[in-house]
């Protein structure tokens, strides 16, 4: 009689053993304390989910994509990949423009991609903009979003952050905001000082560029709201959180080619590229290394990196991502 076939116990196969893609249904449908619930759960891929998460503070519901990890035999750790300007609602997303996804897919871990906030700082806003509408993403982030992941995931609760350009800003100002949430923090091409002329600058730019006004965010220039939301100035509230800095110096490098597989297409798209994100990576160095110094005043431990080229663009902020994994995998509690 033949045997019958059997799995391979080294080859983990998602549809069959990850129990919430298995089911079609989450884990658990925990509540966050002011009411924010999941209220779509769809299984849209062999390891991946389209979760909607209802924010009380913003009042709407917030589309998440998700990537199951490699061994969903036991509770994983979840990473929050935030995306720039465009809030992931655009096309200038992770999944679009990188092969990350497919590298995070080799890793035990969670991927939670938020689809909105663009323009926004991922930041609780003062006010209602007349465009971009209620923003509390701190809110969103720190206190509705993580215990809803967690239950409907199965996860074990810890937690890791990683954003670039706009939301390399966010996600130092995250932990600080909420101490404990987040055990790693990896920041591709951020200014984390926004209080200061240059800083507040650089937002004022990113915001206008979606047609909001910034005094809707904090405030006019002097407000304290600024230096109250500012990671360089309350660089102590990162101690305890493993870091990783990234930044090109602003000068063309490998992924600045002419229809290159990471470059803006055509000859307009490569000079865009070159002279605007050069000039916005100069500025994000500046920024990042003034953070160093800053920290290692503190005597706050991180990892840096400072490549001698390099413009704001996709093919760099992959190439950290992958340089930032053993930073974050130590956060969270997995080989590196």
């Amino acid at each position: 009689m033949d045997a019958s076939p059997t799995a391979d116990p080294d080859v983990a196969t998602p549809a069959m053993v990850d129990p919430v893609i298995r089911s079609g249904a989450p884990s658990a449908t925990p509540v966050s304390p002011d009411g924010s619930r999941l209220v779509d759960f769809r299984v849209v891929g062999e390891r991946s989910l389209r979760l909607g998460v209802y924010s009380a503070a913003m009042d709407q519901v917030i589309e998440l994509d998700v990537q199951r990890p490699a061994d969903p035999s036991v509770p994983r750790p979840t990473l929050y990949l935030l995306a720039g300007a465009g809030g992931g609602e655009d096309s200038a997303t992770w999944a679009a423009r990188t092969s990350t996804l497919d590298f995070l897919a080799a890793h035990p871990v969670n991927v939670v991609q938020p689809i909105g906030g663009a323009w926004s700082y991922y930041t609780d806003w003062r006010a209602r903009d007349p465009v971009l509408g209620v923003n509390k993403w701190t809110t969103f982030l720190t206190e509705e979003l993580p215990p809803v992941i967690d239950g409907a995931l199965g996860t074990d609760g810890l937690n890791a952050l990683a954003g670039l350009s706009m939301s390399g800003t966010s996600v130092l100002q995250l932990p600080i905001a909420a101490p404990g949430r987040y055990r790693a923090v990896a920041a591709y091409s951020g200014c984390a000082q926004i209080s200061d002329p240059l800083g507040h600058q650089l937002v004022q730019t990113v915001v206008a560029a979606g047609q909001g006004d910034v005094v809707n965010m904090y405030g006019p220039p002097d407000d304290p709201m600024w230096a109250a939301n500012d990671p360089y100035v309350n660089a102590e509230g990162l101690r305890g959180v493993e870091l990783f800095l990234s930044t090109g110096s602003g000068l063309p490098g490998r992924w600045d080619q002419l229809n290159g597989p990471r470059a803006q297409p055509g000859v307009g798209g490569l000079v865009n590229q070159v002279v605007l994100g050069g000039l916005l990576e100069a500025a994000t160095d500046f920024c990042t290394r003034n953070m160093r110094d800053r920290l290692t005043g503190l005597g706050i431990e991180a990892t840096y990196v400072f490549e001698p080229y390099g413009t704001h663009s996709w093919g760099y902020w992959e190439d950290a991502l992958k340089q930032s994994w053993p930073v974050l995998a130590r956060g969270l509690g997995l080989p590196e």
